[in-house]
């Protein structure tokens, strides 16, 4: 079992920045991804970013590239986010995920989920 625990959200105003801290515990190794997703009300979960913990490599979808950067810290088994220009539609509750193996960008593909954080971005 992977425990996640989010934290870094809050209210912000457009244009502003957060970061988000996702915490994992358990049976954490270096063969795992971990994932960002946010869902606003009355919408679909999304995805919005993922890191492989080995390689550092990342991804992240085209509605967030060139603001958020995701970056992990193996000494903390933290992964974060970091997210710049904030726009009102980054409104949302913000997810961690974690899976062993590759990442993917499906919500599907991912056992271990955090509580969620709440951002919000005031115009």
């Amino acid at each position: 079992q992977v425990q996640l625990v989010e934290s870094g959200g809050g209210l912000v105003q457009a244009g502003g920045s957060l970061r988000l801290s996702c915490a994992a515990s358990g049976r954490t190794s270096s063969n795992y991804a971990v994932a960002w997703f946010r869902q606003a009300p009355g919408k679909e979960r999304e995805f919005v970013s993922a890191i492989s913990w080995n390689s550092g490599g990342a991804q992240h979808a085209d509605s967030v590239k060139g603001r958020f950067t995701i970056s992990r810290d193996n000494a903390k088994n933290t992964v974060y986010l970091q997210m710049t220009s904030l726009k009102p539609e980054d409104t949302a509750v913000y997810y961690c995920a974690a899976r062993e193996g590759m990442r993917y960008s499906d919500a599907k593909s991912y056992p271990y989920w955090g509580q969620g954080t709440q951002v919000t971005v005031s115009s």
